[in-house]
């Protein structure tokens, strides 16, 4: 794994003065937090927090079409094998710590930055169930989406086989942009103000992909044009853009990415 390969993005070199237990502490960050990262949409949602909360990071990239996320040295990171993940080396005893698991990174950087994580009992459930409900339902199912529209064709040649999986989970990601769009009729996020719910919403939302219509969604398409224009995420979703690649593409490249990410079974 090529773990050296550390891009710096453009960020503050101190942090932001993180609120732990509603005390603001001032202080700098002895080093950088180390992201473990590759342009997808889980990918993005840490890089956004990153940017919108001004810590500085360090990009490592994983390429997981060639498997990098199996390397043993990743692995001691995250067991389950899949980015993104990070390292704060100035962790709250002081100590490096690692943690994996999107949702999990989020909720820890809202806390370390002491933004767009609630303080309050009542805000951090308002934003918590919005954050659990993308982690388990619109990331997984837009995934699904994603893999039967544009993955499987290219790995199954009857496409008779693909049929039900691409209109079962273009069905469900329609059915979560209708949630969605219901909810924002009267709001302008998810939660009572912007959060890390909606840093982590926002990625998955990619209708050209999912076989949906953002004009069926208004309310929906309005929080997408909201939360696109702002500065942190623009510059989170670009991050790395230039190392993506079609895996939906023809050739032996695309063909070998394809059997990594999909045809691993329990080692």
């Amino acid at each position: 794994m090529n773990a050296c390969r550390a891009l710096t993005p453009a960020v503050a070199p101190i942090a932001a003065a993180p609120q732990i237990n509603g005390i603001l502490k001032e202080r700098r960050m002895t080093r950088p937090i180390e992201l473990w990262y590759w342009p997808t949409p889980n990918g993005w949602k840490v890089s956004i927090a990153l940017e919108e909360m001004g810590l500085p990071y360090e990009m490592k990239p994983l390429n997981i079409g060639a498997g990098e996320q199996f390397d043993p040295a990743f692995l001691a990171l995250n067991p389950n094998g899949r980015m993104p993940a990070i390292v704060d080396p100035d962790g709250p005893d002081g100590r490096p710590l690692s943690i994996f698991e999107s949702g999990a990174i989020l909720q820890y950087l809202g806390v370390k930055s002491g933004r767009f994580y609630p303080q309050d009992a009542r805000g951090k459930a308002e934003v918590d169930q919005w954050l659990f409900w993308q982690v388990g339902g619109l990331g997984p199912m837009a995934g699904q989406t994603h893999h039967f529209r544009q993955y499987a064709p290219a790995i199954i040649r009857d496409q008779r086989q693909i049929a039900y999986g691409v209109r079962r989970y273009t069905d469900e990601t329609h059915r979560l942009y209708g949630v969605m769009d219901r909810h924002l009729a009267d709001r302008d996020y998810l939660a009572e103000n912007y959060s890390i719910a909606d840093m982590a919403a926002w990625p998955w939302i990619l209708p050209a992909l999912q076989g949906q219509d953002l004009n069926e969604f208004p309310n929906l398409k309005a929080w997408m044009e909201r939360v696109g224009a702002r500065p942190g995420v623009i510059a989170g979703r670009a991050l790395g853009e230039a190392l993506r690649r079609n895996l939906a593409a023809s050739g032996a490249a695309a063909e070998a990415a394809r059997k990594v990410l999909f045809g691993q079974r329990a080692r």
